[in-house]
């Protein structure tokens, strides 16, 4: 059975802003060009969903292999292709693992796994052609 979800972006008659609402409840902003008050873009929102998908991947993993994780923080970076529509072709995301004695090849296992099997909004980018790079850090 299919796994539907909603959201809904509403505008604001000024500018590009607009109010956005997930299925959850949950409400942002949302602006063209993005600016503090006036919101994050959809574009950076895209970036987000694939940290925030695949952080939550990571987490799980490296609780269930009894690792020592004190903390997990997904850094991500675009490049947009320069010509309309200026889709993502690179991206590198960069995971920040906090945790005394947390074990490196836990670590690559649990991206690994998130990566090529989990996260599904990584997976999206991938199909599509994004390059994507990844590094590893322990703290």
């Amino acid at each position: 059975m299919a796994d539907e979800r909603r959201a809904t972006v509403q505008w604001k008659g000024n500018d590009l802003h607009f109010d956005a609402t997930l299925g959850s409840g949950y409400a942002f902003k949302m602006a063209s060009p993005a600016g503090a008050d006036a919101g994050g873009s959809p574009m950076e929102f895209l970036l987000a969903g694939v940290a925030g998908c695949t952080a939550v991947d990571v987490v799980h993993t490296l609780r269930k292999m009894r690792q020592p994780v004190d903390g997990v923080r997904v850094e991500i970076a675009g490049i947009r292709a320069a010509e309309h529509p200026k889709v993502y072709t690179d991206v590198t995301l960069r995971y920040v693992v906090q945790g005394s004695g947390v074990e490196r090849k836990a670590v690559e296992r649990a991206v690994a796994l998130s990566q090529e099997t989990y996260c599904s909004a990584s997976k999206m980018f991938e199909r599509a052609g994004v390059r994507m790079k990844t590094e590893i850090e322990l703290t």
